[in-house]
């Protein structure tokens, strides 16, 4: 007969993954290392607790990093220490004996207040925190490190050191070592500092920097300091100018998504549509409402998911009737689609005000998209301005395919290039308008949503962007797709180096000029879309 196996191995082997569970979280609790010895005895306490002997035991104790002082430590700067028939220590109300934590039955009235003095309070300060490096949490020895930056003292670079030396923790041990930077930048050996220097060389130190280099007399020490100065500006440069061209290509970005629709209804189309700005809004609007309607749910995070087509569908809706019931009837008179469609925008901006109120909503960025990427020590990238960056190059390349590699885009190619040959050929010619005039609002109503994760949403969202959505649409060339995204980050990257030195409203007066001048040497703009309509008109 075949054997059956014995059930009688499973609570071991339960047993062995309990006992390595307790183990990985005993881990994670860990001290970084083992405590050091303790000479923490009744003479050094007393010495602790007599005036004339309290700053050295503390810098004693601080060398050796005998974190078995802290408690006490800790009841000295909130005057919680006591003398009486033993030195006691006030422990959530219960006193107990400094040294064996026992509890002590005493009359209070009996007892004395260990009292120190302002200097001796920051001295303790800095003393708690240096044993603190030795804590078993690592989010209390990060913030211990950072206290001893803020607040550096050569006494404390005995402790940082052996902390520094049992580490395991990346960020905290990263941080222990600009502490130890900081802290041997003033000690008496010329090479520990000129390390320092090193170690400083690549952090955000250049303020320690230029205040050592005031008071350094050591010629080789002031040459490094000097040279790591030098190195600072020049990666601060560095990062100011990355940063600048970023924030042009986040401008610019938000300028196509702004101006692509625009670049169908005014560039292909030819019809002047002052209420574009009012379709982003829309877009916007509409990402609010889904955002409302995943708020409290387990898929909020992803709700931008919904919002990027409901954006959509609700401007080309818009858009929709709006060339049915206006647009359609002034096909060939812009003065008077100009002044319809300003007309429209004043209602649309009403109609907004009426429903959700004249005071800004708010739409909140999904978590993935909240925090930034860190490129260089100066220079933080916000998660929210790349991903609109990549969408917008997104939307740049679907519009692209829709124009060239669809029926609709050949049919919207015909009628702008020979909008009467191509109906003597059968192309419905108010059917494609109301279509590309549909696609185009949606692409504005995209624009708006990626609008409402960098700003705020309300009902004047889209006056801002109507003239400069015409200059990109102008500058880069009347129906070019290419010609709008050159256009659109260049006007995005030179406004935001002009600001600087001119001023956002200067800037924009600036490049207002530019493009005058640039439209009279070349009015077709940079790149121009040739056909018959166009040449003979």
């Amino acid at each position: 007969m075949r054997s059956v196996p014995s059930a009688e191995p499973r609570p071991l082997l339960l047993l062995l993954v309990l006992l390595t569970a307790v183990a990985a979280v005993a881990a994670e609790t860990a001290p970084p290392g083992p405590r050091p010895p303790t000479s923490f005895d009744a003479a050094t306490l007393d010495r602790l607790v007599r005036p004339e002997s309290r700053d050295e035991t503390i810098v004693a104790l601080v060398e050796a990093a005998d974190v078995h002082a802290l408690p006490v430590l800790e009841a000295l700067l909130e005057g919680n220490l006591y003398l009486g028939p033993t030195i006691l220590v006030d422990r959530e109300g219960t006193l107990q004996d400094a040294l064996t934590g026992a509890p002590a039955k005493v009359d209070r009235d009996q007892l004395e207040q260990v009292t120190i003095n302002n200097r001796l309070r920051r001295t303790l300060q800095r003393a708690v925190a240096a044993l603190r490096l030795f804590s078993p949490s690592a989010p209390e020895r990060l913030a211990a490190a950072r206290v001893l930056q803020e607040d550096p003292a050569p006494e404390v670079l005995p402790a940082v050191e052996k902390a520094l030396a049992v580490e395991k923790d990346a960020p905290v041990k990263e941080a222990l070592r600009a502490t130890a930077a900081i802290l041997a930048l003033n000690s008496p050996d010329a090479a520990r500092r000129i390390a320092a220097v090193g170690e400083l060389r690549g952090a955000h130190g250049k303020r320690l920097l230029v205040q050592r280099l005031e008071v350094e007399q050591d010629p080789a020490v002031r040459g490094a300091l000097q040279d790591a100065i030098r190195n600072v500006d020049l990666a601060q440069q560095r990062a100011a100018m990355v940063g600048l061209l970023f924030s042009g290509l986040s401008l610019g970005s938000v300028l196509l998504l702004a101006a692509l629709g625009l670049a169908i209804t005014f560039g292909l189309m030819g019809v002047i549509n002052m209420a574009h700005g009012e379709l982003l809004m829309i877009g916007a609007y509409a990402t609010w409402g889904v955002q409302a309607a995943f708020r409290g749910s387990a898929f909020f995070d992803w709700y931008l998911v919904a919002a990027v087509p409901a954006s959509f569908l609700v401007a080309a809706l818009v858009g929709a009737l709006l060339e049915l019931t206006v647009v359609r009837k002034l096909y060939g008179r812009p003065l008077e689609t100009l002044l319809a469609t300003w007309g429209v925008s004043l209602l649309l901006v009403q109609t907004v005000r009426v429903l959700f109120g004249a005071q800004n909503v708010e739409v909140s960025n999904p978590r993935w998209m909240s925090g930034g990427l860190a490129l260089l020590p100066d220079l933080v990238l916000p998660w929210n301005r790349i991903v609109i960056l990549l969408f917008s190059a997104g939307v740049l390349l679907g519009m692209w395919a829709l124009l060239t590699r669809t029926r609709l885009g050949l049919l919207v190619r015909a009628v702008t290039q020979d909008r009467r040959r191509a109906a003597g050929l059968g192309v419905r010619t108010p059917r494609v308008d109301l279509l590309a005039f549909a696609v185009g609002s949606g692409i504005a109503g995209l624009g708006g949503c990626a609008l409402s994760q960098i700003g705020n949403v309300g009902p004047e969202l889209g006056q801002g962007y109507i003239v400069d959505s015409f200059m990109v649409v102008v500058l880069g060339g009347v129906g070019n797709l290419a010609g709008t995204a050159i256009a659109a980050a260049s006007l995005g990257v030179v406004n935001k180096l002009l600001e600087p030195w001119a001023g956002a409203v200067m800037a924009k007066i600036v490049v207002l000029v530019f493009i005058i001048l640039f439209i009279q040497r070349r009015p077709q703009g940079l790149f121009a879309l040739r056909g018959r309509a166009l040449e003979e008109g």
